[in-house]
């Protein structure tokens, strides 16, 4: 009797200790068939139509990943997040900057004061630009191809991160990576949010030291069945060549379709030499709130770029 009494209670302790953390699988399968032709994006040598499981010409990269969080109590709670891109081509990992789960590799604390995180993960830059950008930063977004995601593409590692409470649709986070994490160069990174209601707007700027400053600041629109968007940006290279210029564009929802056009014009192009304007037409229609198919056509730096696929989120 003693002995069922006592696992009783200790069924009922981890039972109440479970319900106060959580651990979440979850993923993204995307593939389809296209050409790629832009040597920046990836293009083989003797580009041809393809399977793509993993480029530029995908909705989204596949992945796996993992995110737990823990209710320490008062208000605070703690918690994780690994991923690892795949390519269903082959099944094999899609390296974003490293080994697996290099896409995000990261530990959080939160509360009614904030949250800080520590690891690898998608940067406060990256966050301002998805607030406003038209096609949820595909893989294909032309704003954050030509300009390179403000400057330094979608991740950073190394990261210590501070972002504030929602504020009435206001949000802001500041990234710091120390120099000895990289290359002996110190790198901050923040963001500033507005997204309520039908206004969404985002200002992102980086600098590593001894480079010149990337920054982007862009605003959207949702009038219900049709969004508008307009940015300005300005990105420099590592050898602090600069491209600069302004997005406009639009999407139109009819129902289970919506279709998307955004557009870049370069101000300044010393990437290349060369102004360029540049542009993606996108197509979805949602198969249902998990998965849809999509077609996407890229004119990016001169080159025609297209893909065709199904993308399940799970």
């Amino acid at each position: 009797m003693k002995k069922s009494l006592i696992a009783l209670a200790v069924l009922g302790f981890a039972g109440g200790a479970m319900a106060q953390s959580s651990v979440t699988l979850y993923g993204v399968a995307d593939a389809g068939f296209g050409k790629i032709n832009s040597p920046a994006l990836g293009a083989a040598a003797d580009p041809k139509i393809e399977m793509l499981g993993s480029s530029a010409m995908n909705n989204g990269t596949s992945r796996l990943g993992v995110r737990g969080v823990e209710d320490l109590g008062g208000g605070l709670q703690a918690g994780f997040n690994f991923e690892h891109g795949l390519n269903l081509e082959n099944g094999a990992g899609n390296l974003s900057g490293g080994q697996m789960w290099s896409r995000a590799a990261n530990l959080w604390i939160g509360g009614n004061w904030g949250t800080f995180k520590m690891g690898r993960t998608l940067n406060p830059s990256f966050y301002g630009l998805a607030t406003w950008e038209l096609t949820g930063a595909a893989n294909y977004s032309v704003v954050g191809n030509t300009y390179g995601y403000t400057g330094e593409g979608p991740r950073t590692s190394n990261q210590f991160s501070y972002k504030t409470p929602n504020l009435g649709g206001f949000t802001a986070e500041l990234g710091y990576v120390f120099k000895a994490d990289n290359s002996d160069l110190a790198k901050w990174d923040l963001n500033a949010i507005y997204a309520n209601g039908p206004i969404a707007a985002g200002l992102s700027v980086n600098k590593t030291k001894s480079q010149k400053t990337n920054y982007a600041l862009g605003g959207k629109y949702n009038f219900g069945s049709f969004a508008v968007a307009a940015s300005y940006n300005n990105a420099n290279d590592a050898a602090d060549l600069r491209r600069r210029g302004f997005s406009i564009g639009g999407t139109a929802n009819l129902g289970a379709f919506a279709l998307t056009l955004d557009l870049t014009r370069d101000t300044k192009n010393e990437w290349t030499g060369k102004k360029y304007t540049n542009g993606v037409l996108e197509g979805k229609y949602a198969l249902s709130k998990r998965t849809f198919v999509y077609a996407a056509y890229l004119r990016f730096d001169g080159d025609n770029n297209y893909g065709i696929g199904l993308r399940h989120n799970f």
